[in-house]
């Protein structure tokens, strides 16, 4: 999976750029990639899921709890930036960049 552990840290950060920037490009496996389209599409498009969605994400080996999990994660982050931008909550400096980084991709 998209754990860093095994892999030369010129790979890890290279996955990590990818999938900051544009998590398509990143090399994951296919029932990452599903996981992470869908995870993108909820976030920037919530009114356009379908029920193909989901099963795009079954047809991948996700169960009902997986795909539930991936559901709510992908909602508590939106909600949880949508509370700190609201409230105009300032980042640490040092994350300023990484989540200017993760507004623009996916």
């Amino acid at each position: 999976m998209l754990s860093e552990e095994g892999k030369d840290p010129e790979t890890a950060a290279a996955l990590i750029e990818a999938l900051r920037t544009d998590h398509g490009t990143a090399r994951v496996s296919s029932a990452e990639r599903a996981m992470l389209d869908y995870a993108a599409k909820l976030t920037k498009t919530p009114g356009a899921m379908r029920e193909e969605d989901v099963a795009a994400l079954r047809a991948e080996g996700f169960d009902d709890l997986a795909i539930h999990d991936i559901c709510a994660i992908t909602g508590y982050y939106a909600f949880v930036n949508r509370i700190a931008d609201g409230l105009g909550v300032e980042l640490e400096p040092g994350m300023r960049e990484a989540a200017r980084g993760s507004r623009e991709g996916p």
